[in-house]
């Protein structure tokens, strides 16, 4: 069976499947376009939640603005793919019509016949070169795909290594030493092999070179799935067209990334994002104003703009640095294993603190680090374990506010912070409001 493709008559299904290939590419752009639309808008919430959180976690970041980059280049790739396969299904339908170009019959100068023969050329030229881009292109897509994969694969080695030998580790034990030759060896081997790749495979032409990667190489197709798709790869090397294609589609990847993060700047003195404060409301500091999907509550956030209720909620995004302010001024909470970071939900359903009074401790010491202000007022405050319509994990609490008077109002949130041997209370943010009662 493995030896089918040596037949002739294997060979000519290839040749017949190749000159059918353009339906099949069409089909597939279609629904890759399709579903890239509607990945994207779930990836940019999926960012926005995550950024929301502030839990600082550098693998689902990277993750992230991967497969963010990667739908950009990927609807672009599939969208010119199909306008030249269309501009290609065109040129058939109007060769059936017309046939070639005949320069002489649009009666121009012999200066510019000439040089329309030369550079335009053949009708049929035109056609075969739109048959090679569209097929190159299409190929070059699904080829980012793996790559984007492999990187993935890398970054995610490297953190399963850190998290497996290295984390909580010391240098007494073992496992750290193993840890660090394995990370020693994945970072050393990610750099040859993205200079192998950058350099067209320079490192496998020279004898000496080749010697000391050939292992790199070896486990890295291993990790990065490579031996999938390296057949596809090492086609587009020894063609020129497809290498030039290739090499001329990077800068447009880099310039297409850049314009996304464009935006209109209307103001010399706002850029109308800045975080709230008496001359500024963020809609992000308060709840009713998130209505997008993708809008999420920035740090602290209160229910309102204008309130006309008798109270006040106050809504603290839960953030890791919280955690660790928490055990620095109570270190009895923290506990001997840190099991916070990537985990499985199997085997972890009772993940978390089982004992209620150190539950119960842990709010207690949350309640003696923050602090409300109204007008530099200061009031009671009991925060509690809460979330969000949204899902976003944090605590709230709820203040009185029926004795103060109509019109605008700061709500400042102080949170103490320990440096060194000192204790300091510091704004974590100031939120105008207006209170008109009904």
């Amino acid at each position: 069976m493995s030896d089918d493709y040596k037949k002739p008559a294997f060979k000519k299904l290839l040749d017949r499947l190749q000159e059918e290939s353009w339906q099949l590419e069409l089909l597939i752009s279609g629904f890759a376009i399709f579903g890239l639309f509607s990945a994207y808008p779930a990836l940019e919430m999926k960012m926005a939640y995550h950024q929301s959180q502030n839990d600082n976690n550098l693998f689902f970041t990277l993750i992230l603005i991967l497969a963010l980059s990667a739908c950009s280049i990927l609807i672009f790739n599939l969208l010119l793919h199909v306008l030249l396969r269309g501009l290609w299904i065109g040129a058939l339908g109007l060769r059936y019509v017309s046939g070639d170009i005949e320069y002489d019959t649009l009666n121009y100068t012999k200066r510019f016949s000439n040089y329309l023969k030369i550079k335009v050329g053949s009708f049929d030229r035109y056609i075969a070169r739109l048959e090679d881009y569209c097929s190159i292109i299409f190929a070059i897509t699904f080829l980012l795909i793996f790559y984007l994969l492999a990187l993935v694969l890398i970054i995610g080695s490297i953190a399963t290594i850190v998290s497996v030998f290295l984390n909580g580790h010391t240098f007494r034990d073992f496992s750290t030493y193993v840890g660090i030759i394995l990370l020693a060896f994945v970072v050393i081997g990610m750099l040859l092999t993205f200079i192998d790749f950058i350099t067209l495979g320079y490192l496998k032409k020279k004898k000496w070179l080749s010697k000391v990667y050939f292992p790199f190489y070896w486990v890295f197709s291993i990790i990065t799935l490579s031996f999938l798709y390296r057949p596809l790869i090492y086609n587009f090397l020894d063609n020129k067209f497809g290498k030039r294609l290739s090499l001329f589609l990077v800068p447009i990847y880099i310039l297409l990334i850049w314009m996304t993060s464009l935006y209109y700047n209307q103001s010399n003195y706002f850029t109308f994002i800045e975080d709230s404060s008496n001359n500024i409301s963020n809609s992000l500091n308060y709840e009713d104003m998130l209505v997008k999907e993708s809008d999420f509550i920035k740090n602290i956030a209160i229910n309102s703009k204008v309130i006309s209720d008798p109270y006040v909620k106050v809504f603290i995004a839960f953030d890791k640095s919280i955690e660790d302010e928490i055990y620095r001024f109570n270190p009895s909470l923290k506990p001997k294993e840190d099991t916070r970071g990537i985990t499985s939900e199997i085997g972890s359903m009772n993940s978390g603190s089982n004992d209620s009074s150190l539950k119960s401790d842990y709010l207690k010491t949350f309640n003696t680090l923050y602090s409300v202000e109204i007008d530099s007022t200061l009031y009671k405050t009991d925060f509690v374990l809460g979330k969000t319509v949204k899902k976003q994990n944090g605590f709230e609490t709820y203040i009185g506010i029926k004795n103060i008077d109509e019109g605008k109002h700061m709500l400042n949130v102080k949170r103490k912070e320990r440096k060194a041997s000192d204790t300091i209370s510091k704004t974590e943010v100031s939120i105008p409001f207006w209170y008109y009662p009904n």
